[in-house]
């Protein structure tokens, strides 16, 4: 029998993805300036979601394949390669034809030998991390993927699709709340007590220890909290509700949207508000958008673009973002008044990227792959 699709689930992963867009506009302005973040800074909160779905989603569509379809490590691992790594490759291309726009220089201004940005777009094709201080680190300030930041969190995805291969999954569900305990609470302290000094959640997209070790934890505690919730949810229970994707959309807005809360002496106040957010309310709204189902024709197309366009929309973007703050720099730009129009174009920029890769590129090389694979087995 063919298995439920969480159409709404869909709809919600590109909001999310459409977030973390918005976000990075005013990251921009924030890097421009010098300053923090002070508009919807809570932002990078949609890759928390995208982790949680993640989990809620692996768990519904292979726990049950491993026996009864006699699904291999091997064959989970094909299938994963096939829908992650052809939009990291793109997002490696694009990343390496904004640079060069730029100028091929650092955000410091200094000439990066042709050969280094070759290394770092080899690596990032491939998804291999560079370390802080790296000859081929070549915008110079110390992302995992100097060519496309955001690739970090897939590279966590990765060693989650790893752990859930050759550990999660064997887990009982004792065993699986456990761990979604013992990394929450990990978790948990990290961010209270600031570990990271980033008075935020936003951590994982360096190569230190802290990130590292941080990026992991914020990986795996809404990764095996989403498969918590699959095993313990009914994918039968779905019914009509048209409304709901809407609404959760406005309260993950919401949630989003509000101010920075200084800390309390050594205490992250900001971090317990993003942490009660993926504790508390993801968990609500993954359980209340995977029990209804959209049935107005509008909110069906919708979800439906929404959800083909997020992970390419997502992968994508921050090329054309590192276009958006280098124009900002160089005009002095610092605020959305001052640059809507740039913004607007921005965008929508991204979001016809995303749509052209995924059409042109992404469907058609998933497809292709999944058929020669079949035609080996």
């Amino acid at each position: 029998m063919e298995k439920q699709h969480y159409l709404l689930l869909d709809g919600l992963r590109g909001v999310a993805a459409l977030m973390v867009l918005w976000y990075h506009v005013f990251e921009g302005f924030a890097f421009a300036g010098g300053t923090m973040i002070e508009t919807f800074n809570h932002g990078h909160l949609g890759v928390d979601f995208f982790f949680m779905l993640s989990g809620f989603v692996i768990s519904y569509a292979y726990d049950d394949r491993w026996k009864a379809n006699g699904l291999s490590v091997r064959g989970f691992f094909r299938r994963r390669l096939i829908r992650l790594q052809p939009m990291v490759v793109m997002g490696a291309i694009i990343g390496l034809v904004t640079y060069l726009l730029q100028g091929g220089v650092r955000w410091d201004g200094t000439q990066m030998p042709f050969h280094w940005i070759l290394v770092a777009f080899f690596l990032a094709m491939f998804l291999i991390p560079a370390y802080p201080g790296a000859s081929y680190d070549v915008r110079g300030n110390g992302e995992m993927y100097p060519l496309n930041g955001p690739s970090w969190s897939l590279f966590f995805e990765y060693i989650g699709n790893i752990l859930y291969a050759f550990f999660i999954r064997k887990l009982s569900n004792k065993g699986l709340a456990f761990l979604v305990v013992m990394t929450g609470l990990l978790w948990t302290g990290f961010v209270v007590f600031d570990i990271s000094t980033y008075d935020m959640i936003g951590i994982g997209w360096t190569l230190d220890a802290v990130n590292f070790f941080g990026g992991l934890l914020r990986m795996l505690f809404p990764f095996t909290l989403g498969m918590l919730l699959s095993r313990n949810f009914n994918a039968n229970s779905q019914q009509p509700k048209n409304n709901r994707f809407w609404l959760a959309a406005i309260v993950m807005f919401i949630l989003f949207s509000m101010p920075y809360i200084p800390k309390s002496g050594n205490i992250s106040i900001n971090g317990i508000y993003e942490l009660a957010c993926i504790i508390l309310v993801f968990p609500l709204i993954v359980w209340f958008g995977a029990s209804g189902k959209p049935t107005g024709r509008f909110s069906m197309t919708v979800c439906k673009f929404l959800g083909d366009i997020s992970y390419p929309l997502y992968i994508v973007h921050y090329p054309v973002m590192y276009l958006f703050y280098s124009w900002l720099i160089d005009n002095e730009l610092y605020t959305l008044g001052e640059t809507w129009q740039m913004v607007l174009l921005v965008m929508a920029t991204n979001i016809a990227l995303a749509y052209i890769c995924l059409k042109l590129y992404d469907e058609p090389v998933r497809k292709w792959l999944a058929n020669n694979k079949n035609s080996k087995a």
